[in-house]
């Protein structure tokens, strides 16, 4: 009997002895559950947006060559057609043909953009190469800020393009049956000019009068004077947007920035539109001006030398 005891009691202890293991392990998962939940809370809390909104910078950053796509011409040859990205805001970058702005085969210098503006500017410039260039690559450097960018253009099938998208800039494209046909910009010779002097950028433009300007619209004021919003306008106040046909300049070489006046869209006035460009170094320059009707769009290029 005695030893029977013994054997209930070390039985029960043994049992205890579980029991308080189990317990305590219990007690130790609900506290990770609890330290799991308030971790939890204070995430949420602090939880970062799903979105991060682009930091712009003024200067200091990259130019990106991009490559839009290539051409078949009637001839058997091709154009490669390139853009560029200067990612800045606000800084304007002239970087001359050579070791830090080079096109190859057949550079550095292949006629490429000098001058570069900022952000997006597509469809700038063009390499043509031979029928039987084959599978090829022209290579477009830039080297800005110290930070080196490429791009390759090649002759794959996918990325053929038309004369249509580069005039609609990418956007719609009735195509070829469309009766609006682009309009003609055609620019005096080149002139030697001197610094600092007002020259005239002239360029005169025909068109078939497609599409019809939009008929400008006056838009009620959105606030009364007593504070009251009587309405939703969706063009800023003061902002005027071309209508019809216009004309914008750009540069694309040169060795430091040019400043058009206007900068701006320049409507069409008796098949002319002009503006006046000064130079601050000498060198040679090249300016853009495309013709825009509204729907297709017509570059052509002037060169000027400062002495």
């Amino acid at each position: 009997m005695q030893q029977s005891g013994s054997a209930t009691n070390a039985r029960s202890h043994k049992e205890q002895t579980i029991l308080d293991f189990v317990s305590s392990c219990l007690r130790g998962a609900l506290l990770l559950v609890a330290i799991v939940v308030a971790l939890a809370t204070v995430a949420s809390a602090q939880q970062l947006p799903t979105a991060i909104p682009q930091t712009k910078f003024a200067s200091g950053q990259n130019i990106v060559p991009y490559f839009e796509g290539w051409i078949r011409n009637a001839d058997g040859s091709f154009d490669m057609v390139f853009g560029y990205f200067n990612r800045n805001w606000e800084e304007q970058l002239a970087i001359p043909a050579g070791a830090d702005n080079s096109v190859e085969p057949g550079g550095p210098d292949r006629g490429q953009p000098t001058f570069f503006l900022p952000r997006r500017q597509g469809w700038v410039y063009r390499v043509r190469v031979p029928s039987n260039f084959g599978k090829q690559t022209v290579t477009w450097t830039i080297k800005a800020n110290g930070k080196t960018e490429k791009a390759y253009g090649d002759l794959n099938p996918v990325e053929e393009i038309t004369e249509r998208i580069i005039q609609t800039r990418g956007n719609l494209n009735r195509g070829e049956d469309d009766p609006n046909k682009p309009p003609v910009v055609t620019i005096p010779a080149p002139q030697i000019v001197a610094i600092n002097a007002a020259v005239p950028l002239v360029a005169n433009v025909t068109d078939d009068g497609l599409p019809k300007p939009r008929v400008t619209v006056t838009r009620p004021q959105t606030t009364g004077s007593d504070g009251a919003i009587r309405a939703q306008a969706n063009s800023s106040a003061g902002v005027t947007r071309p209508r019809g046909l216009n004309v914008t300049w750009m540069q694309i070489r040169g060795p430091a920035k040019a400043l058009i006046e206007p900068s701006n869209a320049i409507p069409v006035t008796e098949g002319r539109a002009a503006a006046t460009v000064r130079f601050s170094e000498a060198g040679t320059y090249v300016m853009r001006a495309t013709a825009n009707d509204g729907a297709l769009s017509t570059k052509a290029d002037v060169t000027f030398e400062v002495k």
